[in-house]
């Protein structure tokens, strides 16, 4: 699954949400980073946020990414 793929599926499953998804290793396209921001988040803990965004990507998880490192945030922690 390309990282605009994943973007995509965390963007549409989120409120208001956007993300961006790099790969953080050189020449490794296995392993993924996301970094999403939306207000959807704000009153959630740390874990009920990445819930989210790995809910929003789903079954991929377990069949065609093999790492997923997220960070969250609201747009007020954006500031």
């Amino acid at each position: 699954m390309d990282r605009a793929e994943v973007e995509s599926r965390i963007e549409d499953a989120i409120p208001e949400s956007e993300a961006t998804v790099t790969h953080p290793r050189p020449n490794d396209t296995e392993h993924l980073a996301a970094e999403v921001v939306s207000p959807a988040f704000e009153g959630k803990s740390l874990v009920e946020q990445h819930e989210l965004v790995y809910d929003a990507v789903g079954d991929a998880m377990t069949t065609e990414i093999h790492a997923l490192k997220v960070m969250t945030r609201t747009p007020e922690d954006s500031e």
